[in-house]
């Protein structure tokens, strides 16, 4: 089935334009979603607005929209002030800058949309496409519409132009709120960690490897339903209490798992990884006795 696009507008950069259509990359109907009803007689619930002062069930009629900038406390406005303050559609991609790729930090990513030509526009798309992926550049771009203004990131495949809607700087936490402890790490501890990584490294992202497990367990559950079978939910297990574990020691059961698991796979190749480990567990091992010795020394 062709995807159908949500809206039309013009990327410019310098006097030149590309007139293109936005296709939403994602199914919004791909989570599943589940109503109230009335246990009584199953019909599904309308959702109504109570005024907790008189109790009274309010119309939209009777409602306006208020900003809170005090505790219990609003200003008013009406829907003309807000409609005189969004953002007129422009229905325009303005280019203000082209950076390097990897420029944006993926934090900042909001939503995904795909970019196609519209009627007339097929050779500028084609040549801007072109030309960032040549450059390995992306854009940044301003966008108006719905009564907002949107910062976007605009990509390129080669032949393919993609949308990437911004969150504003404002919206997005410094990392720095998160507390972190900086802990200086063994070359041996990091070694093992890096042969742990490269275990179960690919080259690809795959990702109709990984299925959404909870969607297929209520559609599951859903068809049983449909048959007229009860469902028993399963008594949550028990979450065992954690324990301190010695680093290195998990580091190097991982590793010894991973080999045995790539052994049955692929011998070979789980036989040539295998080589420089008696190295690294001998550098583990002396790292381990030494943090050991002083660990005694400083309880003496």
């Amino acid at each position: 089935m062709a995807a159908r696009s949500i809206a039309t507008a013009t990327i410019s950069f310098g006097l030149v334009t590309v007139p293109v259509r936005i296709y939403p990359a994602v199914r919004q109907s791909a989570g599943l979603s589940f109503h109230l009803l009335h246990a009584k007689d199953k019909v599904r619930l309308k959702q109504q607005y109570v005024c907790p002062e008189d109790e009274e069930i309010v119309p939209r009629s009777e409602m306006v929209k208020g900003f809170e900038y005090k505790k219990g406390q609003y200003v008013v406005f009406t829907d003309e002030e807000l409609k005189a303050l969004d953002e007129k559609a422009t229905n325009g991609l303005e280019i203000t800058e082209f950076l390097p790729k990897d420029a944006v930090d993926p934090v900042y990513f909001e939503k995904t949309y795909y970019l196609g030509a519209d009627k007339g526009g097929e050779k500028g798309y084609s040549l801007l496409a072109q030309a960032m992926a040549t450059a390995d550049e992306i854009a940044l771009a301003k966008y108006a519409a719905r009564g907002k203004s949107y910062l976007v990131l605009i990509r390129s495949t080669g032949d393919r132009l993609f949308m990437q809607q911004l969150y504003h700087s404002n919206e997005v936490r410094d990392i720095g709120e998160v507390p972190a402890e900086t802990r200086r790490n063994s070359d041996a501890e990091v070694k093992l960690a890096r042969q742990l990584i490269e275990q179960i490294t690919s080259g690809t992202f795959k990702p109709d490897k990984y299925e959404d497990e909870v969607r297929k367990r209520v559609e599951a559950l859903i068809a049983q339903k449909l048959k007229g079978k009860d469902i028993t939910a399963e008594k949550p297990s028990e979450r065992p209490p954690a324990q301190v574990i010695d680093l290195m020691e998990a580091l190097k059961a991982s590793l010894a798992k991973g080999g045995r698991a790539g052994a049955k796979a692929a011998p070979r190749q789980a036989a040539v990884r295998a080589r420089p480990r008696p190295a690294a567990a001998r550098a583990a091992a002396g790292s381990t006795s030494r943090l050991r010795a002083v660990a005694g020394g400083r309880k003496k």
